[in-house]
């Protein structure tokens, strides 16, 4: 048995280092895809973690939230893309790495002129450069108190990627948990998974094919449901939701398109009109709005950020890579994000720093102009690091003061604070204008966790900037937005005289994606409440399906239909009300 044990070691290490010699694409090989029928996913391990689940208020951490290292695999054909991860989080916090080389890395690290005071080393020898899809969760028990991970079966067959949490698990002495075992055994990856730090998470719906009954993996057969029940009692989720699967992305992680920046904002990948994904990305996008609310029961946030096409103008529809810039990374005051090519990047930039003050927005190269093209293996910086909060979490959360005609009230601003020992002190700060000095106002608490501070009614057409600081009772303090006072809440105060209101146009809208195979989406939008239907009808004429009937409400609702359950064809879909008839043509795949 124990040179069983050794061979089977030796197998491990020696795919490990062939795997670092070829660089593993995040998708499987076709060596991988034939090794699928046979390969063992689950019960890999002789180090397991707690497959029971953790007792306690469990919370996921969010991306934004203070973190005590960084995470990489150091993989030897990307040296250039990985100095640049490392150069530019070793300010922010920890970074460890995963290599059986580190004289090698620390020899290329020093001759970039990094700082090594906060780089660690653990000396692992992975298969593939992909830790965003195999490393853990952090996820705090009893909401913010003790720190554990929380990790699930990697959906490729490379067996060190998968025990890699466990062992910087152990190397960090943080316990961990592990959705490995039958009933509770799950195929994940942490490119499709995003949560906003409150028990909402995101994945597209690779997650639900991947646990199927018609699984190609050997794990439990499960069904949305069953998901949803798992990773609340592993990860205190509570509401998480799947989106449709994108028609041009080899991998379907959500990380590829969408991205949550805050608890109500979400960043979306563009494309131009009526290419590539741009379609069911945007289809998604409107299924979340219209279905799903922040944590604050408001409609999210949306911004845009185009996503680059390659030097001759491809898209993935033609052969392009999946160039976005949703894949980036927080590191506590830093966001480090994928470059591409000048023209495209600095757009990207000037959206992110506008997105998020104070911030320090660095970019790194993962196309053909650093000599290594990360993009063409599939991924980008997102995909190629994790992280581990802090074991001592002050969590502040707020929800951005919005623009105001009010000129006549001070603005009330309200914060959820929280740490284990208890908050001893909030104060606001804020200032009218860039150019302005930061004033303070002591914030008071109301009861349940949260703070409550009112600025002072503002006149004329100002500009309010506005950060808040939190000090707990065991002495630690820290301001949100985390870069303060660099970084700061924005909101606008308009001249009350110049405010009018304007009756709103009917508008058309037109039917998205289209053409159609999965959710699509029917923009709706009226100036007064209006009776009226939507139905589906087919080339005939002949009605299909009644999709809705009843008032139409003031302003623009979306409705929808799964265009998978209709036969392949040309259809129409008509938006009849007492005043007029809309017709839009709708081509179903």
């Amino acid at each position: 048995m124990k040179y069983l044990i050794l061979l089977a070691l030796l197998c491990c290490s020696l795919y490990g280092l062939k795997a670092q010699e070829e660089s593993l694409p995040r998708w499987l090989t076709d060596a991988e895809k034939a090794q699928m029928s046979t390969y063992q996913f689950s019960d890999y391990s002789p180090e397991r973690g707690s497959t029971t689940p953790p007792v306690g208020n469990l919370r996921t951490m969010a991306e934004w939230e203070e973190i005590e290292y960084l995470l990489v695999a150091w993989d030897q054909n990307y040296p250039t893309t990985l100095t640049g991860i490392v150069a530019a989080a070793v300010n922010e916090c920890k970074v460890l790495i995963l290599t059986p080389n580190e004289n090698s890395v620390t020899s290329i690290l020093q001759n970039a002129g990094v700082a090594m005071t906060n780089v660690v080393f653990l000396d692992y020898n992975f298969n593939s450069i992909w830790l965003r899809d195999y490393a853990a969760n952090s996820v705090y028990k009893d909401w913010n108190d003790s720190l554990i991970l929380v990790d699930w079966i990697y959906n490729r067959p490379r067996p060190l990627d998968n025990q890699a949490p466990e062992a910087y698990a152990n190397f960090l002495n943080i316990p961990i948990y592990q959705m490995t075992s039958s009933p509770t055994d799950v195929i994940a990856t942490g490119g499709n998974y995003m949560t906003d730090g409150f028990g909402t998470s995101v994945s597209s719906k690779l997650i639900l094919d991947e646990n199927a009954a018609s699984n190609n993996y050997g794990v439990t057969p499960k069904t949305d449901q069953d998901l949803n029940a798992i990773f609340n009692d592993f990860m205190g989720i509570e509401s998480y939701l799947k989106v449709e699967r994108l028609p041009y992305d080899a991998i379907d992680h959500i990380d590829m398109q969408i991205k949550f920046i805050d608890e109500e904002t979400l960043l979306v990948s563009e494309y131009p009109a009526g290419v590539a994904d741009g379609p069911q990305i945007e289809a998604n996008l409107q299924y979340l709005l219209s279905n799903f609310t922040s944590v604050y029961g408001t409609p999210y946030r949306v911004i845009r950020i185009p996503a680059p096409p390659s030097t001759s103008g491809s898209y993935p529809d033609n052969n392009g890579h999946y160039r976005t810039y949703a894949n980036q990374l927080f590191v506590n005051n830093t966001v480090i994000v994928p470059f591409y090519r000048e023209e495209y990047d600095t757009i990207a930039q000037r959206i992110l720093e506008e997105a998020m003050p104070g911030y320090n927005i660095v970019g790194v190269n993962v196309d053909y102009d650093s000599g290594e093209t990360l993009i063409a293996s599939g991924g980008a910086i997102h995909c190629i690091t994790h992280s581990v909060g802090v074991q001592n979490p002050l969590m502040i959360s707020h929800q951005r003061l919005r623009d105001t005609y009010d000129n006549l009230n001070a603005y009330q601003a309200t914060a959820y604070i929280s740490h284990r020992s208890g908050i001893s002190s909030a104060t606001l700060y804020y200032k009218i204008g860039v150019s302005g000095t930061y004033q303070s106002i002591a914030m008071t608490d109301i009861g349940n966790e949260d703070w409550q501070a009112f600025i002072p009614a503002q006149i004329g057409e100002v500009d309010v900037h506005y950060y808040i600081e939190a000090t707990s009772n065991s002495g630690k303090t820290i301001a949100r937005p985390m870069p303060a006072p660099a970084g700061y809440w924005k909101f606008t105060v308009f001249d009350a005289a110049a405010a009018s209101l304007e009756n709103e146009e009917i508008e058309s809208l037109e039917v998205y994606p289209n053409p159609a195979s999965a959710i699509t989406v029917i923009p709706v939008k009226a100036n007064a409440n209006e009776e009226g239907l939507i139905e589906l009808v087919d080339g005939m004429g002949r009605r299909v399906e009644l999709i809705y009937e009843g008032k139409f409400p003031q302003g623009e609702k979306n409705h929808f239909i799964d265009a998978n359950k209709y036969a392949q064809g040309t259809y129409s879909v008509r938006i009849v009300s007492n005043k007029r008839v809309e017709v839009h043509s709708l081509v179903i795949m």
